[in-house]
């Protein structure tokens, strides 16, 4: 009779730490819309997730852009087949941003270039990020701890492998393709 109470036991306990993980795997996949982009192409939306863990000031800036619905309309200016697709510069030349200054590099090494990876684009200084971005869309070893990496496109990624490439070596686009809208998903109602 013990062994039976004991085994029952052991069940329930099972039972609960499978129950509990089932759980906290399930609350894990439930998006954080603070931390969350939507960025809504002609070709449908492409989610982002924000990594405010490793690049806070980028996400900061990102989120506080897309409020102000600076990103609407930009093009992707600068897309290079299987390397990345740039956009966030409303001259449309690679060499605007907004009027909100440079941001210092955020770069890290736990979290590579990887197709998706979302990294802030600048120029040769590594302080000098401010509103352009890019979306991977293969593996760039190369960039891992020289970019600061900011998001991570967790849906649409098909969306994003259909915006128009640019010429060249270097990716400049002719009739590029262009943002819709780009929001914080928490402030998206519906």
């Amino acid at each position: 009779m013990h062994r039976r109470a004991l085994l029952a036991t052991l069940t329930a306990a099972t039972a609960t730490t499978a129950f509990g993980a089932f759980m906290s795997d399930a609350q894990a996949d439930t998006p954080d819309l603070e931390n969350t982009l939507y960025l809504d192409l002609s070709y449908g939306r492409v989610v982002i997730q924000l990594l405010p863990d490793i690049a806070p000031l980028h996400v900061a800036r990102a989120k506080e852009l897309a409020r102000k619905g600076f990103y609407d309309g930009i093009p992707f200016h600068r897309v290079i087949e299987g390397f990345m697709a740039q956009g966030g510069d409303p001259t449309g030349t690679g060499t605007g941003g907004s009027d909100l200054g440079t941001l210092p590099a955020e770069f890290t090494r736990q979290r590579r270039f990887l197709r998706g990876t979302v990294g802030a684009a600048r120029t040769s200084d590594p302080n000098s990020a401010n509103s352009q971005f890019f979306i991977m869309f293969a593996p760039a070893p190369s960039l891992d701890g020289q970019y600061t990496i900011w998001g991570q496109v967790i849906s649409g990624m098909e969306f994003v492998d259909k915006i128009k490439r640019g010429a060249g070596g270097s990716g400049m686009v002719t009739n590029p393709d262009k943002i819709v809208h780009m929001r914080v998903a928490a402030d998206v109602k519906g």
